[in-house]
Formats: structure tokens, sequence, C-alpha cells
């Protein structure tokens, strides 16, 4: 089938808003945020709870899955509803207006503030703003340690487009769309086995794109199977998806007890350490679990009333921010241990995450209302909309631009990914 039927009065539309993954957003920002103070500060290696704290990386793998889920979504939309194709150049436009200001400034700010930088060579500043850092060894400095994820993730984006277009081919077949989609795990398996072999660096090669292909492909797959059940042209297999989105409290503890079973040397070491190619396997698979887990239940299904508290305005607002969050929280923390001149694991747990939370969000909202959405509004300005195909969605690859949505732009978007320190 390539055209969508229908839905009936009880099912979402198929071009449904989902503002409720807005607050996945938060909540990955908020878990590296926890993840880097439990670092500084000692704890997530030194008490045996600390496993929780190490862990809290998985934030990674959720923001992963959700923009593999949503900026694959357009492109499986408009071919199950037999609109053309996304345009890369507008998707392109939108990610770079999304991504590029905010973190140039970021960029700037800590290479000149933080005296580890100083000075800041020429190589320093061309690969932090070309996100060429994780293609080197020890070229991460400080404040920026973060953006390793940021700039793999750049790399998904930048490929997208042409993945998306061999991923759905010439007709909707949602079948083969989603093991096309799903593939990516391969990627990861054939890298983690050369990584085996010795043939690639720990050190290195584990910032790379192949290692996390597995989880934008999960997100990948999520979407095609989401596109399908709402177009109705899926397989009854794939009504697991909506059955287990009915029950979100069983999803999310299910969740929880494979991040328990993370939190043991099975998925390596908690410090800086560098894990084994096994170890790095068994933490790629429980996350990309974790993160599917926690993506089903916002996602999918019929309306809740936990999808309607995690698209409130409050979850929302923290979702409109995360991406400053992410990139001004490391050097919030930073400063705040220049400041007291403490020395690095050392420092109360409590009182460091409260400080570096309420100074994260602080130029998280100057980041967003001076910088993010003003660009973006001004980017969207005298660009026409696309015309709606009687009887289809609106819906375009702009749609799935992350951050809040500026006027007549979907919700429930994807934004970059927070990532951990290296």
């Amino acid at each position: 089938m390539s055209a969508a039927a229908a839905p009936t009065a009880s099912e979402p539309s198929v071009n449904g808003r989902l503002p409720a993954l807005d607050a996945l957003r938060a909540i990955g920002a908020v878990a590296v945020v926890g993840h880097h103070v439990g670092f500084h500060t000692g704890v997530s290696m030194n008490t045996q709870w600390g496993g929780w704290l190490a862990r809290l990386d998985v934030g990674v793998a959720i923001f992963f899955v959700l923009s593999g889920f949503l900026l694959f979504r357009p492109w499986a939309l408009n071919a199950a509803t037999g609109r053309p194709r996304p345009r890369p150049g507008r998707y392109l436009w939108r990610r770079a207006l999304r991504i590029l200001p905010a973190y140039w400034m970021a960029v700037v700010v800590c290479l000149v503030v933080l005296p580890p930088n100083w000075p800041p060579s020429v190589g320093d500043w061309i690969r932090h703003l070309t996100f060429t850092q994780i293609y080197g060894p020890a070229q991460l400095r400080h404040g920026l340690s973060q953006t390793w994820s940021l700039a793999t993730e750049v790399a998904f984006y930048l490929i997208l487009p042409l993945i998306a277009v061999l991923t759905v081919g010439r007709t909707w077949r949602p079948v083969r769309t989603v093991v096309i989609a799903a593939s990516g795990v391969l990627v990861t398996a054939a890298w983690l086995a050369m990584m085996a072999f010795g043939w690639l660096d720990a050190a290195l090669h584990t910032m790379w794109l192949p290692s996390y292909a597995g989880w934008f492909s999960a997100g990948m797959a999520l979407a095609a199977a989401h596109v399908a059940l709402r177009t109705r042209t899926a397989p009854p297999a794939f009504r697991i998806l909506d059955d287990l989105a009915a029950a979100p409290v069983a999803c999310w503890v299910a969740a929880a007890g494979l991040l328990a079973i993370a939190t043991t040397p099975v998925a390596g070491p908690r410090d800086l350490a560098e894990p084994t190619a096994v170890e790095f396997a068994v933490k790629l698979a429980l996350y990309l679990a974790v993160g599917a887990l926690i993506l089903i239940p916002v996602a999918f299904g019929q309306p809740t009333r936990v999808q309607e508290t995690l698209g409130s305005a409050p979850a929302r607002w923290l979702g409109a921010v995360s991406y400053g969050l992410f990139l001004w929280h490391p050097l919030v923390l930073e400063l705040i241990y220049l400041v007291d001149d403490r020395p690095q694991f050392s420092g109360g747990l409590l009182s460091t995450f409260a400080l570096t939370m309420a100074g994260g969000l602080t130029l998280a909202a100057i980041s967003y209302y001076g910088i993010e959405r003003p660009v973006q509004l001004l980017g969207s300005q005298g660009r026409r909309r696309p015309a709606a195909t009687p009887g289809g969605p609106t819906l375009d690859a702009a749609a799935a631009t992350p951050g809040p949505p500026p006027p007549a732009v979907e919700t429930g978007t994807a934004a970059p990914a927070v990532g951990t320190s290296r």
C-alpha cells in the first residue's frame, strides 16, 4: 500500500503533533548533567551507588534514538502518504540554524574564558568550529568535552538525506523500510568487531558515528513503524508498539532494570579508562534498549495522561532550553571548581548539582531567547511553506527541526544530543 487510509475517530492523526517528546530532551539533558557532576565530585567512581550516576550518560542514547525517530519520520511519512520527498537543502538549512549560532558562541566563550584553554591554538579554533574535534586524539578542550556527541550527531545530520532515500526506496513498503532502517545495528556490530581485532583505537573511534549507528537506526525503525501504524499500512506485528505504549510504567521499569545491569562492570569502567570491545558492545546494547523503552510510551499508542503531563508547558520549556543546557553546563561546572579552588573529584554532590543546574539553565535561557529562537525566526522569514496536498498531511523535513517550535513548526522535535566527557 502506498496511500494512507483515513484514521478512525479514536486513532491519533497521521500528522498529529508529539509535544510530549520535548520532555525527553529535558530528561536526557538533566541526566547528563547528573553524570558530569557525579564524575567531577568523584561520587560516581567512589561509592557503591555511584554506578547509577556513571550510567546517566544514557541521556546520549535517548537523544540519538530520538533524533533518528524525528528526523527520519518526514521521509517515511511523505512516502506513505504519496507526497514528494523532503527537500535536503531546506532540511540542512534548518539544521544549521538550529545548531550553529549557539554552538559557535559556546566555543568562543569556553576557549576565551577558561584558563586551562589559554592560549587556544589555531587548530583548536578550526576543529571546534567545524565539529572535527573528535577525529584526532586529545583534541577536546575544557568546557567543550561534551561536544563529542554533537560532532557525532552532526555527521548523522549530513548523511541522513541519502540514508533516508535509500531506506524508503521508491514505494512505501513498511516492513522493508523498518528492516533497512534497523540495519544500522550491523554497521555498529562491524565497527565493534574491528575494535575487538585491534584495528580501531578505543580511545578515539568510540566517538565516531559508526559506534552509534545502531542507536540512530533504532529511532529510524521506530519512526517507520510509527508512520505505518498511523497510516494503517502496518502489519499486525507492529501493533505491539501501541500495546507497549499503553503500559508506560512497565516500559520504564524495564528500562530501569536494564540500566541497573549497566551499572555493573559488564558495561565497562566508570572512570575514563577505556572499555574493552565486549564491554562497549554490552553498554551500547543496554542503552539502545533503554532509549527505545523510554521513547515508545511517549510516541506510540493513544493519548494518555503520561503524554499529557510530558507535553505540559513546563516540560516543553525545559525541552526548549535543553540544547543550551547541554552547551553551557560544563562551563558552569568548571567555573564552580575554579572559583572555589576545588581539587578535582571533590565537593558535595547535591550542592554542586544544584549550582550547575541553576547556572546552566540561566545561560540556557539566555542562549534560547537571545540567540537560538531569534535566529530560527529570522531564518524562517521569507521562506514559503509547502502547499498542502489535498487529504494529506502538511509535514516535511523542516518540521523535524529541534527545539521549541517557532510559528508553523511541528512540536515534539529533535535536539542536538547531549554528551559525556571523554
